[in-house]
């Protein structure tokens, strides 16, 4: 292994030319696996025309994917994005196609709209599920017609744009309630880009609130403090309903409580508490987790693996016939069901396997019912299981 591992990509809003429509994720890092593989389709995609229709929750950084998408398009011209859920509907059509002098009431002089605006670059429309369905129409026209005519006129303006459009909610189903138009689906639904709610990229957790850390640390002329083994665990373990843009929110607060150099949990509070299995007052971190501030395995010395490495070592220098496979295999389900609280799902993700091979090895060491009087097979997803080997430090 490397002594120097390769940083992870780092996305950022930052300066004044690149404020975010709203509040939103600030930063977007692809450090876990599931962001890594979708960085790669990212960088595939982008150099098309095609249009690109981004889904995800809210605060999981659908805007700087956007953005990412424009700088590796290769396009000229701007980047404009455009929040469709703010814009007022009797204005909408004058702000996406522009209008002349004298074209309704207030109309002093002629205006040119986004499209206009965003000519050789990437427009994104954010949240395009509310846009009304009058103006559907007149987008999907002039995404096939890839000109625009300003209200008020009757000239034709043409217009070479990329679309990027974005969403948290699912389209088919408005399509369904008669919300949204299926043309204008088909059109703008041609490369689809799933972003990954944070819970479901646990990787990424812990590099974006180092860099929150660091940023805020920075604006505040702190010395940056490093998060304590508690704080990572709790980090780690909790749901996160409000992605990125919440974990920024609870550094940026960590950094005006701590009363060290270390972010301790008692510094980390959300809105609602703690959404866990259980109270996360006082908890503990499994065996094998080192809770001292000088770990190595927290504080950037010798990684997890280096020290399972040399405990492995001394177990297969110790005389005996005993079944070490077997208990490894067993440590490693028992210490990852107990850091999941005994939840399954978040076990077999951790673990990165399926939820049917977890439950099967939850019920041949016996932390699960066995209703099968046959447990020995196993799918293929085992073998995965047993490259995982975790040791407790004793």
């Amino acid at each position: 292994m490397s002594e120097h591992q390769e940083e992870p990509l780092i996305l950022s809003l930052q300066g004044s030319d690149l404020q975010p429509l709203s509040v939103r994720a600030k930063a977007l890092v692809f450090s876990d696996p599931a962001s890594a593989a979708l960085l790669k389709y990212i960088e595939r995609i982008a150099p098309s025309e095609a249009p690109v229709l981004i889904n995800g929750e809210t605060g999981t950084g659908k805007e700087l994917v956007a953005r990412h998408i424009h700088l590796l398009s290769g396009r000229k011209g701007p980047f404009l994005a455009i929040n469709c859920g703010a814009i007022s509907d009797h204005l909408a059509e004058s702000e996406f196609f522009g209008h002349e002098a004298g074209s309704f009431t207030g109309a002093t002089g002629k205006r040119e709209g986004w499209f206009e605006a965003a000519n050789g670059g990437t427009l994104f429309l954010d949240e395009i599920g509310d846009l009304p369905l009058p103006l559907q129409v007149k987008l999907l026209r002039v995404l096939q017609e890839r000109e625009v005519v300003r209200i008020g006129s009757r000239k034709p303006i043409p217009v070479d744009i990329r679309l990027v459009a974005a969403t948290n909610v699912d389209l088919g189903h408005a399509v369904s309630a008669g919300h949204f138009r299926r043309d204008l689906l088909y059109r703008i639904n041609i490369a689809q880009v799933r972003l990954p709610p944070l819970r479901e990229r646990p990787g990424d957790i812990l590099p974006l609130a180092r860099y929150f850390a660091k940023m805020y640390s920075q604006r505040m002329g702190y010395s940056q403090p490093e998060f304590s083994p508690e704080s990572i665990l709790l980090l780690n373990r909790y749901g996160w309903p409000g992605n990125i843009r919440e974990l920024e929110n609870v550094v940026h607060f960590a950094l005006l409580v701590a009363k060290s150099g270390y972010i301790e949990p008692s510094d980390l509070r959300v809105t609602g508490g703690w959404d866990l299995s259980d109270s996360t007052a006082e908890h503990s971190p499994p065996a094998g987790v080192p809770t001292s501030h000088n770990s190595a395995a927290y504080d950037g010395g010798e990684d997890g693996l280096g020290v399972i490495s040399r405990q492995l070592q001394r177990l297969f220098q110790a005389p005996g016939n005993r079944p070490l496979f077997q208990e490894l295999e067993e440590l490693v389900v028992r210490e990852a069901f107990t850091f999941c609280r005994n939840n399954q799902v978040h076990t077999a993700a951790l673990l990165g396997i399926s939820r049917n091979v977890m439950r099967t090895l939850l019920k041949r060491y016996g932390y699960l019912p066995d209703s099968n009087a046959n447990t020995s097979s196993l799918d293929g997803g085992l073998m995965k299981t047993r490259s995982l080997i975790v040791l407790s430090t004793r």
